[in-house]
């Protein structure tokens, strides 16, 4: 699903150049839930951002589904991942303005889905999220977890084929974040793709395979013997 090869990214202003990625090398499988671990700074981020076609890299390969995207405009890249990815944040991203049944209803109005499916599909996603009971609250009435909860149902809406979570649970405390990683599990048991950046060793257990990267680089990488079931 993935390949990445010599990928690099380099950001520079007209003072300083700061090397996020040096020639990163990475090949993650259709249904395969890989951690990317490492230091705050080390350019995790950065590299999700870049899977995700929020941005281009400064050089390198990257295809996605076997279709070189890595130059891509940004309005090619917008057209390329609606519908295909779906994105977990640290901080829920959620829309304040909106109730629960409007914030996941979001991606699927940018689909151009009828009403009456987006309705349809709204109403599958809460109950499997077990969230029905808040449809009509607003984000700031729910706690962290149930935050966290709306976030992926508006991330697998749109049935994508890849999630890509940052920190998914670094605002979550050990019981939410425990339920949240087993939910992003239960989703790559059923098909999923799911790449996730993390500093979390307890996190990066559920993965089947953990990415080191240090400075931009990878340095390590492994099959995971201890992945949670």
């Amino acid at each position: 699903m993935i390949k990445i090869e010599n990928l690099t990214k380099v950001f520079r202003t007209s003072e300083i150049e700061t090397v996020a990625l040096n020639n990163v090398n990475l090949n993650v499988e259709s249904g395969e839930f890989v951690a990317v671990m490492g230091p705050s700074g080390c350019g995790k981020s950065t590299l999700l951002n870049i899977i995700g076609l929020l941005d281009n890299p400064t050089s390198g390969f990257y295809a996605l589904n076997g279709v070189e995207v890595s130059n891509l405009k940004e309005k090619e890249r917008t057209g390329f991942r609606k519908g295909k990815i779906g994105f977990v944040f640290q901080s829920f991203n959620l829309i304040d303005e909106l109730n629960v049944s409007q914030n996941v209803e979001l991606p699927l109005i940018y689909l151009g889905i009828s009403a009456s499916e987006r309705k349809r599909r709204v109403s599958e996603m809460l109950e499997r999220m077990n969230i029905s009971h808040r449809a009509h609250h607003m984000p700031q009435q729910l706690s962290g977890g149930q935050q966290q909860r709306v976030a992926i149902a508006r991330a697998i809406v749109t049935a994508p084929g890849l999630i890509l979570a940052d920190e998914p649970t670094g605002n979550l405390d050990s019981k939410n974040g425990k339920e949240v990683m087993e939910l992003l599990t239960e989703l790559n048991r059923q098909g999923t793709t799911i790449v996730m950046v993390t500093h979390s060793a307890h996190d990066a257990s559920y993965a089947h395979r953990v990415v080191n990267l240090f400075d931009g680089a990878i340095i390590s990488e492994s099959s995971n013997p201890t992945m949670l079931m």
